[in-house]
Order: structure tokens, then sequence, then C-alpha cells
């Protein structure tokens, strides 16, 4: 079981970036999938997660300008981030929760499979 993170770099403000979580040893059907962030000296928290179900959850801080897709085909979800502000500068990762309620809770406690981050920095 793996996942691994990917597509972060360094944006203007106001620039768009897509992070891609390719997921292996495992389907996405029977898991929820988060994306977190963790800046230097901050916690990690949640960003998005989509649920078993299908529903989505985002952060209050990202809402309107980060959207999370799931491609099943390719077992990846992506995290389009537009209107980037120097407050999204974070490393990201990504991690699963495997037959998780349906109303989980996006909190990092609830997730593992914790893969290696991208980065995310974002110039002002």
């Amino acid at each position: 079981v793996q996942l691994q993170a990917s597509g972060g770099g360094l944006v203007q403000a106001g620039g768009s970036l897509r992070l891609s979580c390719a997921a292996s040893g495992f389907t996405l059907a029977d898991n929820a999938i988060g994306w977190f962030r963790q800046a230097p000296g901050k916690e990690r928290e949640g960003v998005s997660c989509l649920r078993r179900g299908g529903s989505v959850v985002y952060a209050d801080s990202v809402k309107g300008r980060f959207t999370i897709a799931k491609d099943g085909a390719n077992n990846t979800v992506y995290l389009q981030m537009n209107s980037l502000k120097p407050e999204d500068t974070a490393v990201y990762y990504c991690a699963r929760s495997p037959g998780s309620s349906y109303f989980l809770s996006c909190s990092a406690s609830n997730f593992r499979s914790w893969g290696r981050g991208t980065q995310v920095t974002v110039s002002s």
C-alpha cells in the first residue's frame, strides 16, 4: 500500500498548481482520501477530504479556491489549487482512511498510509 504525492512547486501568488496523489496496492473505492498540509512550526492540517460515498470536505481557508477530484481509472486523486496565496505554502501530503464512515472528519488522526509530501511554495 502506497500513496505518492507530486505536482508541487514554486508559484506566484494568484497562480495555480495541480497536485496528484497516486495510489498503489489498493483501490480508491473503499477509502476516503485526504489532502493535508504542514507549514514549518505548525501542525498538520486537513485541506480537503474525499469521503467514501463521494462527499467532499474543504477547510474554510481553501473553499472556493481548491477542488479535490478522483480518477478511478488511474487510481489517482487530484487537488486543483487556484488563486494561491503565500499562506498556502507548506508540504502537502495525501493519506487514506480505509473503510471509514461516510461522515468522516477531515482530521489527520483519522488517516494513515502517509506518503512522502510535495512542497508548495507561493511567493508574494
